[in-house]
């Protein structure tokens, strides 16, 4: 199988001659060749979104509204095509990719479909014959560069705000799962998008530099590891293009003596093992209050090693595999590092092999007890199913411990109590926060980091104008008054 480009309109063989793999992470197996974009494809694609913008941005907001909401009817038709191909290419279970990827990045579209037609400017008095209005409008060209987690649902978030607001897109998936974004591109053309809105190109890093360092891209999306962030805001600054960076995270999820602790290992269990743990927002440093800490690793271990791994494709499974070889190793080595730091290991901990599982890059849920705060396994994003569960004696102390971080992405707490609940919250410093939950993003609410985890939002009213420049407009009704 060959995947090209989506350049304006239609599938687009790269003028580079380089391909690369992609690899089905269940069993090894490669998937497709996928065409590298040269830089030549690169500038073709930024001159077909430079004319997708013209027709799109001069088109109404409803106009727009309507075609998004054509391709949200398709995206929720085809949910089952493209869950299996989101499978295949990244390892996570079915049961996973077909209620939740394709349908929140759906909802998201919609969202913003019906919301855009009510972004307004602004109109003031200054006095009697004087008044400014402003105006919101498009900023051109956009870059959407996803992350290999999510890459449908990562796609659907980028664009639908930039889109809606009359933008156009050119977006790069990850080189690990190049293949869903293409659907969706062909989608929104199938919806009666105009050629050049929304544009695919694929490959590695070069191509993503050539996105976020062109001079006629007004702004970058990028979702990611934080170190990589990093690089693209400094090559993003050269022409001071606005950026949104979602970057990684180490998340607290602290459990009060009073909580439920059936409904909080169910959270702590979340905020680790889905998506096999590949998630920038999990809680993967669980505090417990020394007063349930026993009894909630216990009943965690015990329902840990419940979990089904197997063939994601098997609607039964309820975890798959990494998404390469590479992470697998990266994830083991700081397994390994866990047990040196002299962590006490609970379940897993091992590299999961079966007969459905030993080809592919699968890793037994791993629960860590008695961790430290300064060990690395507790420091460092992972990115994998392991757990480090930490005790706490009073919350003071807890919320110390738990800011301790150069991240700031997400955090919950789980207590009865609502106003210790408010209160934690208040004082922890992260841009999404779960009261007696774990992981919930609604299209209506805004999702970012603190500090090193990111800048801007995605979802949620201010993303719609962070896609758009505001414009002042200056009238005087009566004869300027002039000195010359």
């Amino acid at each position: 199988m060959k995947e090209h480009l989506y350049i304006h309109g239609a599938c687009y063989e790269s003028s580079s001659g380089e391909s690369f793999e992609t690899i089905n992470p269940a069993n090894g197996k490669v998937i497709a060749h996928v065409d590298q974009a040269s830089e030549h494809d690169v500038e073709k694609a930024i001159q077909s979104a430079e004319k997708g913008f013209k027709v799109w941005s001069s088109m109404t907001a409803v106009e727009r509204g309507r075609i998004l909401l054509k391709a949200v009817a398709l995206l929720r038709e085809r949910n089952n095509e493209i869950a299996a191909l989101e499978v295949i290419d990244s390892g996570k279970p079915l049961q996973e990719a077909n209620s939740v990827d394709i349908h929140s990045g759906a909802d998201v579209i919609e969202y913003y479909a019906g919301l855009v037609p009510a972004l307004q400017g602004t109109q003031q008095d200054l006095d009697s014959n004087t008044f400014y209005m402003s105006k919101r409008e498009p900023l051109g060209v956009c870059v959407g560069i996803g992350a290999w987690n999510y890459p449908i649902q990562i796609a659907c978030w980028k664009s639908a705000a930039c889109l809606a607001a009359g933008n156009s897109m050119v977006f790069k998936p990850s080189e690990e799962t190049p293949l869903s974004v293409i659907k969706l591109a062909e989608i929104y053309t199938e919806a009666g998008m105009p050629p050049g809105v929304f544009n695919v190109v694929q490959g590695d890093f070069r191509v993503g530099q050539l996105l976020t360092r062109h001079p006629r891209v007004a702004k970058v999306s990028f979702t990611g590891e934080s170190s990589t962030g990093k690089k693209v805001m400094t090559d993003a600054s050269g022409t001071l293009k606005e950026v949104t960076l979602e970057l990684g995270g180490k998340s607290p999820l602290i459990i009060f003596e009073d909580a439920d602790i059936d409904n909080a290992v169910s959270g702590a269990l979340l905020a680790n093992f889905y998506t096999q743990g590949e998630v920038c927002t999990n809680g993967t440093r669980v505090y417990v209050h020394s007063k349930i800490y026993d009894q909630f690793l216990k009943k965690a271990a015990i329902r840990s090693k419940k979990i089904k791994l197997g063939d994601p494709m098997n609607i039964d499974t309820q975890m798959g595999a990494l998404i390469s070889s590479k992470q697998l190793d990266k994830v083991m080595i700081y397994i390994d590092k866990a047990r040196e730091s002299g962590a006490r290991l609970i379940v897993g901990g091992s590299r999961h092999n079966s007969k459905e599982t030993e080809n592919g890059f699968f890793v037994e849920p791993t629960i860590f007890a008695d961790c430290k705060d300064d060990s690395e396994h507790v420091i460092d994003e992972i990115f994998g199913p392991v757990m480090s569960v930490l005790s706490f004696d009073n919350e003071d102390e807890v919320i110390r411990r738990a800011n301790n971080t150069k991240f700031g992405l997400a955090a919950g707490v789980f207590t009865k109590n609502i106003n210790r609940a408010h209160r934690v919250i208040n004082q922890l410093e992260a841009g999404i926060c779960w009261i007696n939950s774990w992981g919930d993003s609604p299209a209506e609410m805004p999702v970012g980091g603190y500090k090193e985890s990111g800048i801007g939002r995605e979802n949620g009213p201010e993303t719609l104008k962070s896609y758009t420049q505001i414009k002042s407009v200056f009238v005087r009704l009566d004869n300027i008054d002039s000195p010359y």
